[in-house]
């Protein structure tokens, strides 16, 4: 019998992979030596009190005031080779108001049996807590090799990590960092990854795509094929900011958005959509989405499972520019 890979499923049908990228309002990256197990925190590496720690965060949290929900979203990373220190990068990143242009960065070094009452401190007030800081901008792609996970992680994953950290060393990118990291959702667009700090995911990634996303430059039509979304945007919204990407240019990637639904169906969105960009003017659109029948698929979500799912999708119907005006959003 031939095995089956969802991610070969989801190619063989030209899935459209965006709007399938999920919103957190903070994301915790842990390094954790590996080889990591089905549930990465069930990993001989990790420490009792962060298993503990993690099963915390992923029940329904509130902030100080005890009234808003916060997201959170914890995950291990690994570099390409073993960290001898004992001390375990941990990175965070806090999703910005709108109008936003992703996450902000913090990174600490913490040994990993203190990990978990270190991140509960700095949960419970982040500013009262020192972090490293660099004097130039870093960018972080991490990209699933979670195999014991989905074993499309492993085919797909494990090699364009490799394939991604080369071209990021003979390209001279000193701002590009690339990890391994554990079960990011998504396995059926293996190789799938997150880039911070702006929160954007991909998938079906290969070394030409990369390359140009990892610089922004060359064609941005290769990114019509590999975006999932961005994870500040609702998911049916996704779509929207894919074209407004791919008209702009990379230039759009130093923009700041602001969204705002006016009218919402399960199969329908009607938003404001606004741009702010860099020079100090904002694009403010009036746009539809709506469910594309024709862009639905059933698959198999992962490897592992045996049932069929529906999986639809948005497309723009309708996109109105309302003004091109002097910054009327202020940060």
């Amino acid at each position: 019998m031939t095995p089956f890979f969802c991610a070969d499923a989801s190619r063989r049908s030209a899935e459209d992979l965006i709007g399938s990228a999920p919103a957190y309002e903070t994301y915790l990256f842990i390094e954790c030596p590996q080889p990591w197990t089905v549930n990465v925190w069930d990993s001989k590496s990790v420490p009792p009190n962060l298993k503990a720690f993690v099963e915390s965060t992923s029940r329904s949290r509130s902030d100080s005031s005890g009234v808003s929900p916060r997201t959170i979203k914890v995950l291990a990373i690994a570099a390409d080779k073993p960290n001898p220190s004992r001390k375990a990068r941990v990175l965070a990143f806090h999703r910005q108001p709108f109008p936003s242009g992703g996450y902000t960065r913090r990174e600490f070094r913490v040994n990993l049996e203190k990990v978990a009452p270190f991140l509960e401190r700095y949960l419970a007030n982040p500013e009262a807590i020192r972090f490293s800081a660099t004097d130039r901008p870093i960018r972080d792609f991490f990209v699933c090799t979670h195999g014991s996970h989905d074993k499309c992680c492993a085919r797909y994953g494990n090699p364009f990590f490799r394939q991604a950290r080369t071209i990021a060393l003979n390209l001279g990118l000193r701002d590009v960092r690339v990890w391994q990291v554990s079960h990011i959702g998504g396995h059926r667009f293996a190789p799938t990854a997150i880039a911070f700090p702006d929160g954007r995911y991909y998938g079906a990634l290969d070394g030409e795509s990369f390359a140009a996303i990892a610089q922004r430059k060359g064609d941005i039509r290769c990114i019509q094929n590999v975006y999932r979304g961005w994870g500040i945007l609702p998911r049916n919204v996704q779509a929207l900011e894919r074209e407004l990407m791919l008209q702009s240019g990379w230039d759009w990637f130093n923009y700041c958005v602001d969204c705002q639904v006016l009218e919402e169906r399960p199969d329908f969105v009607r938003v404001e959509f606004c741009c702010r960009k860099p020079t100090g003017f904002s694009d403010c659109y009036e746009a539809e989405l709506a469910e594309n029948e024709d862009k639905t698929v059933y698959l198999r979500g992962s490897c592992g499972s045996e049932k069929v799912s529906e999986f639809s999708k948005f497309s723009v119907r309708k996109l109105r520019l309302l003004a091109p005006s002097p910054i009327t959003y202020h940060p």
